[in-house]
C-alpha cells in the first residue's frame, strides 16, 4: 500500500509539473547574447513573483497569441520611462537593443497579466542542425 501511495504521489507531482512547464523556441536575435536564435527555453507558467532581471514570456498586448521572450527591466515600485510603475505593471526589454526588439521602448508599460511564463532553463535542440534550416540566419 505504501508503494502505491508513493507511486500515486509521484504521478500527481509529474502531472502538476507537466501542466506548469512549457517550452518555447527563440525565433529572433532580440535577447542575444543571453538567448540565441534557435535556442529553446523552458518556462514556468503563470509565475507568482515577477522581479527585475527575470526573463519572461509575454503576450504581445496588441497581437493576441503572439508571444515574446524579454527581460523585466523594472517592476512595480520601480521607475521606468519617467514614472514609477504601479501594481501589475512591468517594463520589459530585449537584451540586444540593436536587433530592433519589440519591447517596452515601443509598447510602453505592460501588464503582468500578459506574462505567460518565467524562463528557468535554456537548451539547444538536438540535433543542432536540421536539414533545410540554418540557425545562423
Amino acid at each position: 500500500m505504501k508503494r502505491l501511495a508513493l507511486l500515486l504521489a509521484g504521478v500527481l507531482a509529474a502531472a502538476y509539473v507537466a501542466r506548469r512547464v512549457v517550452a518555447y523556441e527563440i525565433a529572433d536575435r532580440s535577447m542575444e547574447p543571453t538567448l540565441r536564435h534557435g535556442d529553446c527555453v523552458l518556462g514556468w507558467r503563470r509565475p507568482r513573483r515577477l522581479r527585475r532581471g527575470q526573463i519572461v514570456v509575454i503576450e504581445h498586448p496588441m497581437r493576441p497569441a503572439f508571444e515574446m521572450v524579454k527581460r523585466i527591466a523594472a517592476a512595480a515600485g520601480e521607475d521606468a520611462d519617467g514614472r514609477t510603475l504601479g501594481p501589475g505593471e512591468i517594463w520589459v526589454l530585449g537584451d540586444n537593443a540593436d536587433a530592433g526588439s519589440v519591447d517596452s521602448r515601443s509598447l510602453g508599460i505592460l501588464r503582468t497579466r500578459w506574462v505567460r511564463a518565467m524562463v528557468f532553463l535554456r537548451y539547444r535542440p538536438w540535433p543542432p542542425l536540421v536539414l533545410g534550416t540554418n540557425p545562423d540566419r
